[in-house]
């Protein structure tokens, strides 16, 4: 695709995280500099509103219309950019075919799914057909799982620089985080409790954590998945179940099979949010666990399920405000520990919400670095953003993105 006309183009410009990274690629990169991108949707109206929302930065972005629905109009968008990020979610019910675009014109994708499911549904049909292609696809290039990926990715480069040896148990804890939840992100959340709620086969798949691993990764190690809250005592707090555990853990073992078992054949990893010491963390704790538990037992359920649609839940569209996205922030700290006990500390953090403000400047990122950054030979396949971009990205997130990654002891 190197006689194409555009870097980039975002599919799904006008969805709410869709106008956040459309800002945010205006303030970085202007429209017409080093990174030569585009807008695209489905209708032009709605095009011109986010244009004209970029004000005179903006004024010359070029716009383009395609619809998920018209296999023409994504063939025609695709022969037009080197890389398609795409925010038209939920994927599982929107996102096949333009995966399919990308995979038979062998043009380079990224996107911000959490949708273990449809990923996996997504390797499996279109895998091969990519790898022949060229196409590069990386699913989940925002807060899932950008933080968890590159995080151990950098956990790991100082466990062999320091160890010598990779950090086989490591684990991550949400140390703060502070943001709103867009409608998008619990349409998702939904979308997968229904599905799994009527297919027993489903829910088994979603038990497995190395679902999203190649075939044949040879990989058995017993994962300790925090679906309780414990006292955790490498960090002195209360854990609580993180509901993203089941995206990042899933990426993470992915890339370590992917980079060639580099964190090890019995790697293990878990996520959790720390709730604090004593009794107060342990009753914390308790609702965080609690409060998941009955939101997903509601939404498995069909009439329940109508009801937090109605009354509950923001809907598609709706998300926190520019100056919420800005206030926000998120602080994440891994632990890891060698097969000879020695043990490392990593601090990760954003200085934006985290599902909105962060992740615009990381699918942005992302997806700059997918079409500036990667030699002309890279394969193509299904890929993350530690297995294929690694330090291109990690580079890019500090200097570009508000991202820190630091070791701490």
């Amino acid at each position: 695709m190197s006689d194409a006309q555009f870097d980039v183009v975002v599919f799904g410009a006008t969805s709410f995280v869709g106008q956040i990274l459309c800002q945010y690629l205006t303030d970085t990169y202007g429209v017409d500099g080093d990174l030569k991108w585009a807008a695209a949707g489905r209708s032009k109206d709605k095009l011109e509103q986010v244009k004209a929302q970029l004000g005179q930065a903006g004024s010359a972005l070029p716009l383009l219309t395609a619809d998920a629905n018209d296999d023409a109009s994504l063939d025609s968008l695709c022969a037009q950019t080197r890389v398609v990020v795409s925010t038209v979610g939920p994927y599982a019910l929107y996102g096949e075919p333009m995966i399919r675009a990308c995979v038979t014109s062998g043009t380079d994708y990224c996107d911000l799914t959490g949708e273990v499911q449809w990923i996996a549904a997504m390797l499996e049909e279109y895998e091969d057909q990519a790898k022949q292609s060229g196409a590069r696809i990386v699913h989940c290039c925002g807060f899932d799982s950008i933080p968890s990926d590159m995080g151990t990715y950098f956990l790991q480069q100082q466990a062999q620089a320091r160890f010598k040896a990779p950090a086989t148990r490591v684990k991550m804890r949400v140390k703060v985080a502070k943001g709103g939840v867009s409608g998008g992100t619990v349409a998702s959340m939904m979308n997968i409790a229904e599905e799994a709620a009527g297919d027993p086969a489903l829910r088994k798949k979603l038990a497995n954590p190395y679902l999203l691993c190649p075939p044949n990764h040879g990989f058995n190690a017993r994962q300790d998945s925090i679906s309780m809250p414990r006292n955790d005592e490498d960090f002195g707090a209360w854990a609580a179940p993180f509901v993203m555990d089941a995206i990042n853990s899933r990426i993470v073992h992915r890339s370590n099979a992917l980079n060639g078992k580099a964190y090890g054949d019995n790697f293990t990893y878990n996520e959790a949010m720390l709730a604090g010491p004593g009794m107060g963390g342990r009753m914390k704790a308790l609702g965080i666990g609690t409060g998941t538990g009955l939101f997903f037992a509601a939404a498995a359920i069909k009439p329940t399920r109508w009801l937090l649609n109605k009354f509950v839940v923001p809907q598609p569209g709706e998300g926190p405000s520019p100056e919420a996205q800005k206030a926000g922030f998120y602080d994440i700290r891994f632990f890891g520990v060698t097969d000879n006990n020695d043990s490392i500390r990593v601090k990760v953090t954003g200085d934006a919400d985290p599902g909105y403000g962060s992740t615009a400047k990381l699918l942005g990122q992302a997806a700059a670095c997918l079409a500036q950054d990667l030699p002309a030979d890279a394969p193509g396949g299904f890929w993350t953003t530690a297995s294929l971009l690694g330090d291109s990205l990690l580079k890019r997130l500090q200097e570009k993105a508000g991202m820190t990654f630091n070791v701490i002891d």
